[in-house]
């Protein structure tokens, strides 16, 4: 009886050492250790909103009397990521608004399930608090394209012209309860950041693209916002949304690099099965056609919705 009191004893010590262990690990490697709050918000540039689900950071440029067209971001970049896009638009005349979807950039990160209503909920709101006037364009990138064509989708009256580049088509699941995965998400920040560069060809092009990515990584709620997105946005509702998008007939443009890795050209063909667009394919690009070759797409974009 003692050996096996001794041996129960000597396992529970084990068990209790690895957890201390597994947890000094996190918080020396976790960077997620600050709050969204005013102070923050007060260094950063842009304007901020509150919505019903809280603080939502956007940027507007344009006359108030212009076409608006509104940039959605894709699947943890945030809205930065429409650099010379949102400039080349304004010069062209249209009134632009880009925005962090909950979860990203200097937007708060509401512990709530990121299911696609959530997404609709914000955009629904920022566009009737902005008072902007509708139907507006809209453009969503990588996961924004499931997020504007849901949108679309459940507010066709909203929507004048859609683009869509390298959309999100099939979806990842995660494997593991959202625990297992934060955990491993919070001990390795560098392999998510320096994992973004893969979303280019030339990644040398963008050499602070990672430390810009990094400045969000350090806010609390940044990665419950992508384990619940992942956990709680149906791929078969992304697929099927773009084959209700078809029958409301509006027009749109698909743009999509055709070196992708991230999601791959192959799924242009996919998606132009279920919807009917006005398609360029751009040479030499990978996930952000957008960014490695600007003046080519942005001319395509601008050429789209002025016609």
């Amino acid at each position: 009886m003692k050996k096996i009191k001794l041996l129960l004893f000597s396992l529970l010590t084990l068990i209790a050492f690895a957890f201390i262990g597994l947890y000094a690990f996190y918080t020396i490697k976790n960077v997620e250790t600050k709050t969204m709050d005013v102070q923050v918000r007060k260094n950063s540039s842009g304007q901020f909103i509150a919505l019903t689900d809280g603080m939502t950071h956007y940027e507007i440029a344009g006359a108030d009397t212009a076409k608006t067209i509104i940039l959605v971001h894709g699947f943890s970049v945030p809205a930065y990521i429409w650099g010379a896009t949102f400039d080349s638009l304004v010069e062209h005349g249209f009134r632009v608004v880009r925005y962090d979807e909950f979860g990203r950039g200097f937007s708060d990160r509401p512990s709530v399930d990121y299911t696609p209503a959530f997404y609709r909920k914000q955009l629904v709101e920022l566009i009737h608090s902005l008072k902007l006037k509708i139907p507006v364009h809209m453009a969503g990138l990588s996961f924004g394209g499931a997020v504007v064509t849901d949108f679309a989708v459940h507010y066709p009256s909203l929507i004048d012209k859609m683009i869509l580049i390298d959309p999100v088509y099939r979806y990842r699941k995660i494997d593991g309860a959202e625990m297992i995965v934060n955990y491993s998400m919070a001990t390795h920040p560098d392999k998510q950041a320096n994992g973004q560069l893969e979303d280019f060809k030339y990644p040398e092009r963008f050499p602070d693209w990672v430390d810009q990515y990094k400045v969000q990584m350090q806010y609390k709620g940044f990665r419950h916002a992508l384990i619940s997105t992942l956990i709680n946005y149906p791929g078969d509702t992304i697929v099927g949304n773009y084959r209700k998008l078809d029958s409301l007939h509006k027009k749109v443009l698909l743009i999509w690099g055709k070196e992708d890795q991230t999601v791959t050209f192959n799924f242009s063909d996919s998606l132009r099965k279920h919807l009917k667009v006005d398609f360029f394919a751009v040479d030499d690009a990978r996930h952000l056609p957008h960014l490695e070759k600007p003046l080519e797409v942005n001319q395509k974009i601008v050429s789209f919705l002025i016609e």
